[in-house]
């Protein structure tokens, strides 16, 4: 991934590149990869975040039952 540097100004050019890491997943991607993780896990982990979701999305529709703002 490359950067170019204009007018000498490398505030900016960091904070361009920051964005560009952050949009393209590499960092997650990185750490991820870090170290293995078996598939039971990783489904663990899944379903997990997907309890968590869940809850949170009847939490919002128990607050909010007809969809209005």
């Amino acid at each position: 991934m490359r950067v170019k540097v204009k007018n000498g100004n490398v505030e900016q050019a960091l904070r361009l590149f920051k964005r560009k890491v952050t949009e393209s997943n590499v960092l997650f991607a990185y750490k991820e990869k870090q170290y293995h993780e078996k598939k039971t896990t990783k489904k663990q982990k899944r379903k997990a975040a997907a309890v968590v979701r869940e809850r949170k999305r009847q939490e919002k529709q128990a607050q909010n039952p007809f969809g209005l703002k």
